[in-house]
């Protein structure tokens, strides 16, 4: 069958047609999974100011997901708490229900139920004190929580934060996507950190 110019031009419109309409139905089910992903699994949170150095930096983008989630120690959390910051808080669960917490401030070593913590990840030893005593047991349902930068924290040894209940907890910090830089102090993006955070 030999086709005329105007019914080649007429079924290669039509396959265009089709190929774009694929390319759009392909594009429009990849942005709903997206949002569903980001809106029911992983949410993608800004770390504000120095309290997590030198694990995360100020302008880092960290994924944080909830998912089938129990905060344990040594994890980084992302919290809300309204009365004390309307940014989300980003710290490392020290302790969990039940567990006392001792610190020896002359020495800069944190206790969890009696057991000295190995803490590589601290950008140096706990020596500020702020508003904590001289041990606290955690209450049903809450979590103890400090930044690693320990003594640029704002954390649960200040009463503004104290001890965390767990529902005020977004997630698990478990991916740096985006390194923040430093502008102020003229440093640029570090792309080496972009990974799993531990």
């Amino acid at each position: 069958m030999n086709e005329t110019w105007p019914e080649i031009k007429k079924r290669k419109l039509k396959e265009r047609r089709g190929e774009t309409f694929d390319w759009i139905q392909s594009l429009v089910v990849a942005l709903f999974a997206c949002v569903l992903i980001f809106t029911f699994l992983v949410r993608v949170v800004g770390v504000v100011g120095t309290s997590m150095l030198n694990t995360l930096h100020p302008g880092d983008r960290i994924l944080v997901s909830n998912l089938f989630y129990t905060p344990k120690r040594g994890d980084i959390i992302v919290l809300r708490k309204e009365s004390f910051n309307s940014e989300p808080i980003v710290k490392r669960v020290i302790a969990t229900e039940g567990e006392t917490v001792t610190i020896d401030f002359e020495g800069g070593i944190v206790y969890v139920d009696g057991v000295a913590l190995d803490e590589p990840y601290t950008l140096e030893p706990t020596h500020r004190r702020i508003d904590f005593g001289d041990s606290v047991t955690v209450p049903e349902g809450c979590l103890f929580v400090m930044g690693d930068n320990r003594n640029g924290s704002t954390d649960s040894r200040d009463d503004r934060i104290g001890c965390v209940d767990e529902r005020l907890v977004i997630g698990r910090a478990f991916f740096l996507l985006v390194p923040g830089g430093d502008s102020q102090h003229g440093e640029s993006r570090d792309w080496s950190r972009i990974g799993v955070i531990d």
